[in-house]
């Protein structure tokens, strides 16, 4: 038998197997069968675009990361044949015509909202989440998503409803929402021009700063650390010449380029103690848009329930004691660029931003929050990790709380769906589920509960 010798199809095998997606599962998703599979990660077929483009969001990979993979096997084989009487090489047409897609989606493509790696993120579940929603609750017009996190699930709901409550307590997160869809004007030759001139910049005409002192062979390798700063200082220079908006774009722009070179496993709660091998810098815009129809804050949850309206509220809180602000403080010190004093091995500014769902007072403050809200319908995710090996990755609050707490103010429909999330540890979660939760609130049934609550409590 022949066979060949095709490193994208091992690259593949080797990311299912980390994965520990069963094959079964992995040819449902994908839509292929068994063997069609066993044949791709053989190296005896070569998947097409939009076959890479589920295989990256399977194994929760930058797609065009994965199509440059390929690329790298197969632009160098070239055919060769008689024309003219003379010897002519070209590359091989799947070579060809994949090189020709990637070079057009890699060099000018913006950054995705969802591409970057993030603690709980539910960009894999988006089209699930509202789908529910819009069964459940199909005459509503405004949404707020009080816990945004990624921002996947609001970004989705921006083409549906007239209007988007989003919010989060991380500053880099307010940034990334205003980047992605925040109102303001912008120019997109003005932004290119200056990400032209940044990826121009050889690293070694770069002195250090204090990015690069800090974080420099640690999160970073000390070339890209410095590059980093570099950026970071001359966007910070350019306020003057940019509208807020710009700003955003630029500074999210660095963000998701970061989350492609940092030495870690997808978060700044430590660094990977090896040698860090030289990797480019080179940035790209985001995908910017410019909607009317969306307001952003930056606030505590609890205290902005108070404050906003809306039909249709989504709760993602924080499920366990792994807290956000400390997972991205180097995001968070990039945005704020105050340059704080760094404590420990993990270089981590003074705590703050803290969240109380990351405690065990968890309970009191989802249960005050959803009297808080003014909503017709509640939706809540939250998943069954409660017997992790990890103490920090049991959920705070248990399932049958919230369905209590929920059930005090209208009906509630329960759905369930097998969800292989980002995990940015060695915890393994086995028969991981995401639950959504759909309450339709009675104003009366609240109000008598609330009334039993005061008394009692």
């Amino acid at each position: 038998m022949c066979t060949r010798n095709n490193t994208f199809g091992e690259k593949l095998k080797q990311l299912r197997l980390v994965s520990g997606i069963a094959c079964e599962e992995i040819c449902n998703d994908i839509g292929i069968s068994s063997d069609n599979l066993q044949d791709i990660e053989s190296g005896f077929t070569v998947p097409d675009w939009e076959l890479i483009v589920r295989f990256a969001s399977l194994y929760q990979q930058d797609e065009e990361w994965l199509l440059a993979q390929l690329i790298s096997d197969e632009a160098m084989k070239w055919d060769v044949k008689d024309e003219d009487n003379g010897i002519v090489s070209e590359p091989t047409s799947v070579a060809y015509k994949q090189k020709a897609l990637f070079e057009e989606t890699s060099l000018y493509n913006p950054y995705k909202l969802e591409s970057r790696r993030y603690i709980g993120s539910k960009a894999k579940l988006t089209d699930w989440i509202i789908g529910v929603i819009k069964r459940e609750a199909p005459d509503t017009h405004t949404f707020c998503d009080i816990f945004s996190g990624t921002g996947s699930v609001a970004n989705k709901a921006l083409d549906i409803y007239d209007k988007v409550i989003v919010n989060d307590t991380l500053v880099s997160n307010h940034v990334i929402y205003g980047a992605f869809f925040g109102k303001g004007e912008w120019n997109r030759d003005k932004l290119c021009s200056i990400l032209d001139k940044y990826n121009a910049i050889n690293p070694n005409d770069v002195e250090e700063n204090w990015f690069s002192e800090n974080y420099g062979g640690k999160y970073f390798s000390n070339d890209i650390a410095k590059m980093i700063g570099y950026v970071r200082q001359d966007i910070e220079n350019k306020k003057s010449f940019l509208s807020e908006k710009e700003c955003d774009i630029l500074l999210a722009s660095l963000i998701y380029c970061m989350d492609r070179l940092a030495n870690t496993v997808g978060h700044y709660d430590a660094y990977i103690k090896k040698i860090i091998k030289p990797q480019e810098f080179s940035l790209r815009l985001v995908n910017a848009r410019s909607l009317d129809n969306v307001e952003i804050h930056q606030e505590d949850a609890n205290k902005l329930a108070k404050k906003v309206k809306a039909d249709v509220v989504y709760l993602d809180p924080p499920y366990n004691s792994r807290q956000y602000c400390r997972f991205y403080h180097v995001y968070e010190t990039l945005v704020k660029w105050d340059m704080p004093k760094l404590y420990g091995v993990a270089l981590k500014p003074k705590p703050e931003n803290m969240s109380i769902y990351c405690t065990s007072r968890a309970v009191d403050a989802f249960e005050d929050l959803i009297y808080s809200l003014d909503a017709k319908v509640i939706v809540v995710s939250y998943n069954n990790t409660y017997n992790s090996k990890s103490n920090s990755s049991k959920n705070k609050i248990r399932l049958s709380q919230i369905k209590r707490i929920l059930d005090s103010c209208g009906s509630t429909t329960i759905y369930e769906h097998r969800h292989q999330f980002f995990n940015a540890g060695k915890t393994s979660f086995e028969g991981h589920k995401e639950f959504l939760f759909v309450t339709k609130i009675d104003e009366n049934k609240r109000n008598r509960s609330l009334t039993t609550l005061l008394r009692w409590g």
